[in-house]
């Protein structure tokens, strides 16, 4: 609804003797204010959170949240995918995970989900529909899941000069399939990363996200051993690192059916890693 503008109309006096019309200046007025609803007038949305920089102006480094009476806990998701595993997908193996991200949608639990660019290449559809839905946020986990460090986990290693360039890369792939709004966190590829690889994502200006409850999930095939590990392991402003990946992680949507309702029993609400960041004082 528009505000209507007070107009003053013009007060004009005749003189006696047949005198000039004087008239009256119309006093000033205020500008009209935007609508509320009006989408070309209104502020931008908030920006996300995000840490300042950390010593010497590198990327921040997000574990996790406050350790208050708020009970908050986030549970996110690696959608993982490398750059060359386009054949294994095509001949059948699912490094998506749908009955996992049903669950969290019926038991209506907020996540953030780090997803790869090669992985929203492949499930475009799902990366949209992630990526739109409210009950969740999407994050960057790097273009080619490739490490940024040495020695990680066995998984090939970017070049210093393209680190910068994956993660940009990732962003690209997610507008291309449709996700809008994915935010200004990234996961390095299996948590490694030094000095060297905060000091190449500094002109990003992503925050990096780790976590401090390792969920375990990963080629684990006993669902309550994991959710042990998580039950166990959580305490306010905690973040659970699990995965979205369906041969990699074939527990994990087990594991979230079980652990969901135990950790609201025990006074925990579950929120994205961004109200997490807020939180702790991140800036918009």
């Amino acid at each position: 609804m528009i505000t209507p503008v007070r107009r003053v109309a013009a007060v004009c006096a005749l003189s006696a003797a047949l005198s000039a019309l004087a008239s009256c200046a119309p006093e000033a007025t205020r500008a009209p204010l935007p609508a509320p609803s009006a989408t070309a007038t209104s502020s931008p949305a908030a920006k996300p959170p995000t840490l300042a920089p950390g010593p010497a102006g590198l990327t921040p480094v997000f574990e996790h949240g406050p350790r208050t009476r708020d009970r908050t806990v986030a549970l996110t998701f690696d959608a993982d995918m490398t750059s060359d595993q386009g054949p294994r997908a095509a001949s059948g193996e699912r490094f998506d995970n749908p009955g996992l991200v049903a669950a969290l949608r019926e038991l209506k639990v907020p996540a953030t989900v780090f997803m790869t660019g090669r992985w929203a290449e492949e499930y475009p559809r799902q990366a949209r529909a992630i990526g739109r839905d409210p009950l969740f946020e999407v994050a960057n986990h790097s273009y080619s899941h490739h490490a940024f460090t040495d020695d990680c986990y066995g998984l090939p290693t970017v070049e210093e000069e393209r680190m910068r360039t994956d993660v940009e890369r990732a962003y690209a792939a997610f507008r291309k399939v449709g996700v809008r709004d994915a935010m200004p966190y990234f996961r390095f590829p299996g948590g490694c990363y030094d000095r060297r690889a905060l000091k190449a994502l500094v002109p990003v200006g992503v925050t990096a996200v780790q976590w401090d409850v390792v969920s375990g999930d990963a080629f684990a095939t006993d669902a309550r051993a994991v959710a042990r590990e998580v039950l166990d392991g959580v305490r306010p402003g905690s973040v659970v690192v699990l995965h979205c990946t369906l041969s990699a992680a074939p527990t994990t949507e087990r594991v979230v059916r079980s652990v969901v309702p135990e950790l609201r029993g025990k006074g925990f609400r579950f929120v994205k890693v961004s109200e997490l960041i807020g939180a702790a004082g991140g800036r918009g």
